[in-house]
């Protein structure tokens, strides 16, 4: 009986078990499903979310700010083109000194602006229903610039006056700036003033100056010695000719051979006579003149002198009458009517027993020897200079009436221009071919001042056309007056020349160039001390 009850129980206990054992499968089945469950909502939101994602870079790819711009039907272009008419309405009222309406336009085109910026940033575009507002305000206050005649028809006028208004401005500005920079360039400065006034009184005052120059007549025979190098300067300025001579004696193989012929005026000749009679330069011969002296020099035979008769030319040189302001203020310069500007066409005469000089400018610096310029061969020809005709301004068509027939019929309008102020003369061909008579004809042609404005370098291009010979350049570089100039030049070039309004003496002078001029003044000096010279 015993043993059928323990049988009994055993299966009891295997049933327990197999029941716990499938509780736990059933328990861990449904955990398994719970966690695939869980990872497949987590794919299926990143699914979603890269479908979005996708869908809205296809938008993006889509949105063409150009071709939206573009397109008749957008709302970026109309907003556009309101914002550019607006801008040209906010000139005209600016114009018309309706300063409130244009700063309601201004900041009309601002929100506009915003507008546009908003959906350029978030790549979509413009919709009519946001853009709505934006539009109707700006439309509004087109209307009303409308209503204020601010249409194109009297955008164009208007701005066709101020044109015709800044044009008036600016020529009168251009006027004034050649005037006032050609009284400039002709003023006097204090100091060379005070150096003329000091000198003049030395020299009067002091009779030893003058005995000493009295006591070397023998330097008479130097002055007409044609085996030397003779160079004439033809000036009123005293600094300005002593920085020739002295540059010219510095960079010279043979100083002692050189001979400098001064001719100045009245006015200015016993101050050069003290200053050439006080300082040395090298043992270079110095002769001073004044044209005063000169007795052929008279109206019978210089045209120049007798236009200065004619009441006519004296008004319209001196008083600026009958031109009504047509011809520019360089040209009715008196200057040019001097007769140390003309004597360049009388040097013959006024060195009657020379053969070959060099003239010089009293505004050139020499940097190099220049006797090799008196062994040049001129192929029969009376002037060696260099020609400028690099540039076609330099041509003779811009010098000359080429509409009067004169002109027209014996001058090559393309004739290459050449330079004054580095001029080799060969005096016996000169006189030869009577130069000086082919310049009386072309001056007395001129009397009406039909063929040229005032000034040397027109009737020396007719006094010398076929008669030149041109030069290598080096010898004579242009432009230290007015323009910037190769480096390169300035380092070849035998003769450098301060053509143009900003000479070196004076405020308005280059200053990159004025120490090529002053290292050749000595201002320890103690006239220039005295006279601020700095």
């Amino acid at each position: 009986m015993r043993r059928r009850s323990v049988d009994f129980r055993r299966p009891g206990r295997r049933r327990l078990q197999d029941v716990v054992w499938l509780t736990s499968c059933i328990v861990l089945l449904l955990f398994f499903i719970y966690i695939l469950a869980k990872g497949s909502t987590k794919i299926d939101s990143t699914y979603q979310f890269s479908r979005r994602t996708f869908r809205r870079d296809r938008v993006i790819e889509g949105f063409n700010v150009t071709d939206e711009m573009l397109s008749p039907e957008s709302v970026t272009r109309q907003i556009n083109d309101q914002i550019s008419l607006a801008k040209a309405f906010v000139v005209i009222a600016k114009e018309s000194n309706n300063h409130q309406f244009a700063w309601e336009l201004t900041s009309q085109i601002r929100i506009s602006q915003i507008f546009l910026s908003n959906a350029a940033t978030r790549r979509t575009p413009l919709t009519i229903k946001e853009s709505e507002y934006a539009i109707r305000d700006m439309a509004l206050l087109l209307f009303q610039a409308q209503q204020l005649h601010y249409d194109s028809a009297s955008m164009i006028m208007r701005l066709k006056g101020k044109i015709q208004a800044l044009e008036e401005q600016m020529s009168s500005a251009s006027e004034k700036s050649s005037k006032y920079g050609q009284i400039a360039a002709e003023e006097v400065p204090k100091s060379l003033f005070c150096l003329g006034v000091r000198l003049t009184s030395k020299w009067f005052t002091n009779l030893s100056l003058q005995k000493s120059l009295k006591d070397q007549r023998q330097v008479d025979i130097k002055l007409k010695d044609n085996d030397l190098y003779h160079f004439c300067v033809f000036s009123d300025n005293i600094l300005a000719t002593s920085v020739v001579i002295n540059s010219t004696s510095i960079n010279s193989k043979n100083p002692d051979k050189i001979v400098f012929h001064l001719v100045t005026d009245e006015i200015n000749y016993a101050a050069m006579k003290a200053w050439f009679s006080l300082n040395d330069f090298r043992r270079v011969t110095v002769e001073v003149q004044r044209f005063e002296d000169f007795s052929w020099l008279n109206a019978s035979y210089v045209p120049v002198l007798k236009q200065l008769q004619d009441s006519e030319i004296q008004n319209y040189y001196f008083k600026g009458n009958n031109d009504d302001k047509k011809t520019p203020i360089k040209f009715r310069n008196p200057k040019y009517l001097s007769m140390l500007n003309h004597l360049r066409f009388y040097i013959p005469e006024v060195f009657p027993e020379l053969k070959k000089v060099v003239f010089l400018d009293d505004d050139v610096v020499v940097q190099k020897d220049l006797s090799d310029l008196f062994t040049i061969d001129l192929n029969g020809n009376v002037n060696g200079a260099v020609e400028t005709c690099m540039e076609t301004f330099h041509r003779y068509h811009k010098y000359l009436n080429y509409t009067h027939p004169l002109i027209r019929t014996h001058f090559d309008p393309d004739a290459c221009g050449w330079a004054f102020g580095m001029n080799v003369f060969d005096l016996v061909q000169w006189r030869k071919m009577n130069v000086t008579g082919i310049y009386h004809y072309w001056q007395e042609k001129n009397a009406d001042r039909t063929l040229w404005k005032l000034g040397t370098l027109p009737p020396g291009l007719l006094t010398f056309y076929g008669l030149t010979e041109p030069l290598d350049p080096s010898w004579h570089v242009l432009g230290f007056g007015y323009t910037n100039v190769d480096p390169q030049l300035i380092e070849k070039g035998a003769v450098i020349h301060f053509n143009g309004n900003s000479k070196p003496w004076l405020k308005i002078g280059m200053e990159r160039y004025k120490p090529m001029w002053e290292k050749y003044v000595d201002y320890s000096h103690p006239l220039l001390q005295q006279c601020n010279f700095h």
